[in-house]
């Protein structure tokens, strides 16, 4: 079994080739995935998703980067949460790369996300990209780490250093690779999956994007998570099947998924 902890199977291409998406998924032993979404507007399609699909769940949450989408509110967030295929709030964060310079409107829409989180009890799916240093603040500020009585969460499509592992590790968040571990040029991030303990560890695709190497040029999508598992595997010295095993394992334990729902 293997389990994609990060994907958008309600946007762009996926969306359009659904049924077959999901076929795919299941003749590559894909049995789980987490259907993430990145605006409220979206979120009716992610759920519907998980609703109809066995093995299919959902997130509740703003992403960092678009503008002119619905602001959460902390109760908009624990309302729309009480779904129970809804199992984590996000994807929420910072991106520097994408919005320049720092704005507060981004920082506030983090914020108020993690108190959804705390009050509600869901974990967190964390973005972050350019702003490791200030993710890992607010985080430690809003009380989001299980030190804190937070719910942690999971650092997703995880492409920093070392010491913002570290950081996260150290509030009780796990950590999930995406098709960047199979690049070519991801030899520190290949380290970095080496050190994170086995015990908070998870594999995604991010699709429709961050294609893994071997299908470079092509839409991604959930049926590829293999090939982040064989990555994590070379690194890691274990067979591919202990690695999709290791990984299963983590994603139900931190979600509270039933492996049979």
């Amino acid at each position: 079994m293997y389990i994609d902890s990060h994907c958008h199977l309600h946007l762009r291409d996926l969306a359009k080739r659904q049924d077959e998406v999901l076929e795919r998924m299941a003749d590559n032993q894909v049995d789980h995935a987490l259907c993430v979404c990145i605006s409220l507007e979206d979120f009716p399609d992610a759920l519907k998703l998980a609703r109809r699909q066995k093995g299919i769940h959902a997130t509740v949450g703003v992403h960092p980067n678009p503008q002119g989408v619905e602001e959460p509110t902390v109760e908009r967030i624990i309302a729309l949460a009480q779904e129970p295929k809804v199992v984590a709030i996000g994807e929420t964060g910072l991106d520097y790369y994408r919005v320049k310079p720092k704005q507060k409107w981004q920082m506030d829409r983090f914020r108020v996300q993690i108190r959804a989180s705390r009050i509600c009890g869901k974990p967190l799916v964390i973005h972050t990209r350019d702003a490791a240093e200030d993710t890992i603040r607010i985080l430690q500020e809003e009380g989001a780490g299980i030190n804190k009585g937070g719910c942690a969460g999971v650092m997703h499509c995880f492409n920093e250093d070392l010491a913002t592992a570290r950081a996260a590790l150290d509030m009780g968040f796990y950590i999930s690779f995406s098709g960047i571990l199979t690049y070519p040029a991801s030899k520190e991030l290949r380290k970095v999956a080496g050190y994170v303990p086995l015990d908070r560890l998870l594999i995604e695709t991010d699709s429709p994007w961050l294609t893994p190497q071997a299908y470079r040029g092509k839409t991604n999508e959930p049926a590829y998570v293999i090939e982040v598992a064989k990555q994590l595997a070379a690194v890691r010295g274990m067979s591919v099947d202990k690695a999709a095993e290791i990984t299963a394992q983590n994603y139900f334990r931190l979600f509270g998924i039933d492996p049979a729902a």
